[in-house]
């Protein structure tokens, strides 16, 4: 992960200047931080002025160091350089907002909107406030809010994913019921159906493995750094329609025409291919890992979604309707 780690780095040596405040850090402080040389970090700032993030260099010291400071008035025109437009649709995105319910971003990208929202006249903000009545957002479902230690919890995740550092974690696994002590390298934290999760190295079973957060009981951080040996996709779960890692198999639904117009017009994964059947339905073939989420997509269609691909699949769903047919058979008297 060269490159990662290269955003990584620049993305630390961004935030300790920012902490630094007028103070300014020097070029062998960030060398010392990031464990790397002063002629790598002279690379990352140059690298960070032409990306066009406004650090200098202050020389005016009386000890005669050069210490780097972000001039934080390059961006008080941020507001003047948007449309009245543009500053109404964020304005009214704040509701959105609520979908990163649970991320450690959450109360940073709440602050971003109230800044933003100020650059808006009392009477613009009343104007707006009415908007939610003729067009409204519906947010998807939630992990139980964790609190404090939940909030601790996804810090150190995080922490440990920038900074490469080794972690121990305490887990409760779902599928088997017990609680487990793991050594893992925390590559990515990622977002989905309303739940944080960890994406992480697990030494002892030489593959990445996804840990829900919120099932996270214990995480403490080891001085020990690691280096990825694994290069993950830029977009999370990318082989599955929920959230699940494998590897991809072709599955192909057929659907009868009761659901073939809502299955026609959604876009349930990138690999999906749409075939129209002679009934008038829609054959939809995907791309995708064989988990829960794929299984619990086709039984929500009911009687309206046939498996055609893979036999074993259609074979799993049509023991789940008998089962789920058994429990509502009504006893005979």
């Amino acid at each position: 992960m060269p490159r990662n780690a290269e955003v990584i780095r620049q993305w630390t040596i961004l935030r300790e200047i920012e902490r630094a405040r007028t103070a300014g850090v020097t070029i062998d402080d960030l060398a010392s931080q990031c464990s790397v040389t002063t002629r790598t970090i002279r690379r990352d700032l140059q690298a960070l002025e032409e990306a066009g993030f406004p650090v200098y260099d202050d020389k005016s010291r009386d000890d005669g160091k050069t210490r780097w400071i972000l001039n934080g008035q390059a961006f008080k025109g941020l507001a003047a350089g948007l449309t009245l437009s543009e500053l109404c649709a964020l304005h009214f995105s704040r509701s959105l907002v609520e979908s990163l319910a649970g991320t450690p971003f959450k109360s940073d990208v709440e602050t971003a909107f109230e800044k933003l929202t100020a650059a808006l006249t009392p009477h613009m903000q009343r104007f707006l406030d009415q908007l939610p009545r003729v067009l409204s957002t519906k947010a998807q479902p939630q992990a139980p809010d964790g609190g404090v230690r939940r909030s601790h919890i996804e810090a150190r995740a995080l922490e440990g994913s920038l900074h490469q550092r080794e972690a121990a974690i305490t887990y409760y696994s779902k599928s088997s019921g017990r609680t487990k002590e793991y050594l893992v390298h925390p590559y990515r934290l990622a977002y989905a159906q309303g739940a944080l999760y960890l994406l992480a190295y697990v030494p002892e079973y030489r593959e990445v493995r996804t840990f829900a957060v919120e099932r996270i009981q214990e995480l403490s951080l080891r001085e020990e750094t690691f280096t990825p040996i694994e290069e993950l996709p830029e977009e999370a779960f990318p082989h599955s329609i929920g959230v699940h890692s494998g590897p991809p198999e072709r599955v192909e639904i057929e659907f009868q025409p009761a659901v073939a117009d809502y299955v026609r017009a959604r876009s349930w994964h990138p690999s999906q291919q749409l075939r129209e059947t002679e009934n008038g339905g829609v054959a939809v073939a995907l791309d995708v890992c064989h988990d829960p989420a794929l299984r619990s997509w086709i039984l929500s269609f009911g009687p309206f979604a046939r498996v055609l691909l893979p036999g074993a699949l259609a074979k799993e769903i049509a023991a789940q309707f008998e089962e789920a047919h058994a429990q509502y058979r009504v006893p005979s008297t």
